[in-house]
């Protein structure tokens, strides 16, 4: 196995593992705070909306992901401003950031092992002609 193959395997876990604790953070959020079901909707269908592609391994999917993250992010940091102590606070706001950059990463690595599989194929499909 190379080392980008690794790092791309890597980079996939901490994508997933933080997008679920960011999908289970934003739930219990609503929940503490008793939100009616259009919020629980607001709060959790953009993550959703990412999973088919990502079972997929679109990485559009994951671009758009980081986008999405942006604005959880802006949300997480006014909260934190009104509540710096929350731990479901810094919870999310760990998976949020941890989710970007492991998605980043991802499309990066996996784009880079395309491209050579890619040139690879290529290479043998002009050595045979």
């Amino acid at each position: 196995m190379s080392r980008l193959t690794v790092l791309r395997a890597r980079a996939g876990i901490v994508t997933w593992l933080c997008w679920w604790l960011l999908f289970l953070q934003q739930a219990l959020d609503a929940a503490l705070h008793g939100a009616p079901w259009f919020i629980w909707l607001v709060k959790l269908l953009p993550l959703a909306l990412f999973l088919p592609g990502m079972r997929r391994d679109n990485l559009r999917s994951y671009i758009w992901l980081c986008f999405v993250c942006l604005g959880y992010f802006m949300i997480l940091v006014q909260r934190l401003f009104v509540e710096p102590a929350s731990p479901l606070l810094i919870i999310g706001m760990v998976a949020v950031v941890l989710l970007f950059i492991g998605a980043m990463f991802y499309v990066r690595w996996r784009a880079r092992e395309l491209r050579e599989q890619r040139e690879r194929s290529q290479l043998v499909g002009e050595s045979k002609s």
